[in-house]
């Protein structure tokens, strides 16, 4: 076996292009594959597995001009073990500065009877795919579908054939997610201690999710000599998906201490890309999904809240910053307590004597048992009962909006400023963005429209509409809402409505006051 205290380095290998996109209805355009293979490059991946060349001419093209524009990473094509696919795989790939070619077959009795193949049959095929393989290129992978289904002594020995045909990484795929930790430790020893050759090249381990183990299993493997992990970018992948990178990647670097190895990994980059996956592929990442779930660094609970205002490490075992994020979350809720209360209302200007608190936080109360989530806004209207409100500074005296077939839609507006009239008309995409845009010149802001929900309040026609927006400026959350039968009035009395909020906030805060985000919610 070899001595892997010296081996400290894990290469990390993303298939999000391939394993990921073979998730049902996660096809990504060209474009958009592009753009993750140059945010993967950037990361620092090592290997970016890029597509299934022969599989279409878009996976050829894909991978072609990924490998063209690559700067840092590997890039690998699939081949199944014919030669057909290995030679497009190569043609595909040869434009890379650092090109790899990842052939594979099934070695598992269930996968050996679908070709109908016999032992040695097999072992033929893998010695001759993987030598042609090796002739075009110096850096091939091979890899036995349903590794751990597979005899231990068949196992070695195509190991073996693959190794003397001139592979220089073995990977050990958990294709059916079925393995536990321990087993996946103990198959990569076996094989490191079995097979002549093992210690002069890189295994690697593929883990698919159906059992939750998936990282797990990648850990125990690299702990038993893996140097090679194969993940996706947020666990994208067939059925249950695959190892997610960033919690692997997270892992080894939280917990050095057992696990003395490191990859190459630009962590502050996880939340960035794991945002364009999301978005790119249409599978929205979970909200208590590790390290990139918008609830990862979120506290509720006021017991957690109150330990995280003293110290972060408390209740939290990394940074926000190290994946990406501005900092942590507290958001307020009906479990949250007097410390979290009284820190997000000193942030938004407001000081309060223990008696004071104790009144506004039974109001608090009342109000998180109807909501899910308490913003801003609703703090400064509980700080606001009581009081005599100044009339808003900004006001909608007159709109009018043309819309139809015929662009351009436009929206004639007369808003009262600080009791000033004034006027203006803009153009837009449908009346709405006309509308808003009517707003934004005669009331010039910096302020970023984060949501618009339009709600029928009654049936029919004639329905009542309740609009609701929630802008941010500056790390500042409001929210605006108006009711009308007249759906873009509505929109925009609740846009300006926000805006009033908006201009009570900067009143509450002090010119130049840093400011701590401490109930703030990512809504992406």
């Amino acid at each position: 076996m070899t001595d892997i205290s010296k081996q400290d380095r894990v290469l990390i290998f993303d298939t999000t292009l391939r394993d990921g996109e073979q998730s049902p209805g996660a096809t990504m355009t060209h474009a958009e594959k592009l753009e993750i293979a140059s945010l993967l490059d950037e990361m620092g991946v090592d290997i970016i597995e890029a597509g299934f060349p022969i599989a279409s001419e878009g996976d050829f093209k894909a991978v072609s001009e990924i490998a063209m524009n690559s700067k840092n990473s590997v890039i690998c094509g699939l081949a199944r073990a014919s030669f057909a696919d290995i030679d497009r795989c190569m043609e595909a790939v040869k434009h890379a500065a650092q090109p790899r070619i990842h052939t594979f077959i099934g070695t598992s009795p269930l996968h050996r009877a679908i070709p109908n193949l016999t032992m040695d049959e097999m072992a033929e095929r893998i010695h001759e795919t993987v030598t042609h393989a090796r002739n075009l290129c110096d850096n091939v992978q091979w890899s036995p579908m349903d590794a751990t289904r597979t005899e231990e002594d068949y196992l070695c020995r195509v190991v073996e054939i693959a190794i003397k045909a001139g592979a220089t990484t073995i990977n050990i795929p958990d294709t059916v997610g079925y393995t536990a930790p321990r087993e996946s430790a103990a198959l990569i020893r076996m094989l490191l201690e079995r097979v002549p050759g093992a210690d002069e090249i890189i295994f690697a381990t593929h883990c698919h999710n159906d059992l939750g183990m998936a990282t797990a299993n990648s850990l125990a493997a690299v702990e038993a000599g893996a140097r090679q992990i194969e993940c996706t970018i947020n666990g994208l992948g067939e059925r249950a998906g695959n190892t997610a990178l960033e919690e692997v990647v997270m892992a080894l670097k939280v917990r050095n201490d057992i696990m003395p190895y490191q990859t190459g990994i630009d962590t502050t980059k996880i939340m960035n890309i794991s945002r364009r996956v999301a978005a790119v592929s249409g599978f929205a990442v979970q909200f208590n999904k590790a390290i990139v779930g918008k609830n990862a660094f979120a506290h509720e609970s006021g017991i957690h809240q109150d330990g995280m205002l003293k110290n972060a490490e408390t209740f939290e075992i990394m940074r926000p910053q190290d994946v990406g994020l501005a900092g942590t979350s507290l958001p307020l809720g009906k479990h949250s307590g007097r410390a979290a209360l009284r820190a997000k209302l000193g942030d938004l200007g407001f000081e309060l004597a223990d008696n004071q608190l104790k009144d506004v936080f039974v109001r608090f109360k009342e109000l998180a048992d109807r909501k899910k989530e308490v913003y801003d806004d609703d703090l400064i209207a509980l700080m606001r009962v009581g009081e005599d409100p100044e009339n808003d500074r900004i006001q909608v005296k007159r709109l009018r909006v043309v819309c139809g077939t015929e662009g351009p839609q436009t929206a004639a507006l007369t808003l009262m400023i600080d009791g000033v009239g004034s006027a203006t008309e803009a153009t837009g995409d449908g009346p709405v963005d006309a509308a808003f845009n009517a707003v934004k010149a005669l009331f010039p802001h910096n302020a970023r429209l984060q949501l618009y929900q339009v709600h029928a309040v009654t049936e029919g026609t004639d329905a009542q509409a309740t609009v609701s927006v929630r802008m941010e400026e500056d790390g500042r959350i409001v929210t605006g809402q108006s009711a009308d039968t007249d759906t873009v009035v509505a929109s925009v009395r609740a846009y300006v409505h926000a805006l009033n909020r908006l201009l009570v906030r900067r009143e509450k805060s002090a010119p130049g006051e840093d400011r701590r985000e401490v109930s703030y919610t990512d809504p992406s």
